[in-house]
């Protein structure tokens, strides 16, 4: 582990001069983890930006290119899989639309609904952006041997589960 310290560090420091009867051990570790998490989102908007896209129109054309043939889906279960509204999965499909990367169609199994489906363009182009993505996942993470991105990834996962269990919003 390493014993350098960091600007996080420094404030914990000034907090516990200050109000040493809080323990702020934990806002360390929700610190580092609001830098990073801004860091990385940076580091990834850079990559997609390379490919014209965004973290919205990546996650859309993402999920239809992990879906497996035919990479179509209906806009239900791309919302389930990206996690948001009505609203903005239409906004995104426009968008992708318009760019020659998706094209809605009529769902060959009931003919009432429609499928999301990647056109040729958007097959190429999602496979070079993911494969650059997950080039540049690597590149983040190399400061970690296989064994602490291990530990981490269960501790994230552990937290994340724990946290999730909780209705955060009515905190």
């Amino acid at each position: 582990m390493e014993s350098s310290t960091d600007k996080i560090d420094r404030i914990l420091a000034q907090w516990r001069r200050e109000r040493p009867d809080l323990d702020v051990t934990q806002m360390g570790v929700i610190g580092r983890l609001g830098r990073l998490r801004n860091i990385l989102m940076m580091e990834l908007d850079r990559v997609f930006r390379q490919h014209d896209l965004n973290g919205a129109s990546f996650d859309v054309l993402a999920t239809l290119r992990r879906s497996g043939p035919p990479y179509a889906l209906s806009p239900s279960q791309l919302i389930e899989w990206t996690m948001v509204t009505s609203g903005t999965m239409t906004n995104r499909l426009d968008k992708l639309e318009e760019a020659g990367l998706i094209t809605r169609q009529r769902n060959p199994e009931d003919g009432r609904g429609f499928v999301v489906a990647l056109t040729p363009l958007g097959f190429e182009m999602i496979d070079a952006a993911v494969t650059d993505h997950v080039a540049n996942q690597h590149r983040l993470l190399e400061g970690l041997s296989s064994d602490e991105m291990g530990q981490l990834d269960g501790l994230l996962r552990k937290w994340l589960a724990a946290v999730s269990d909780k209705d955060v919003s009515e905190q």
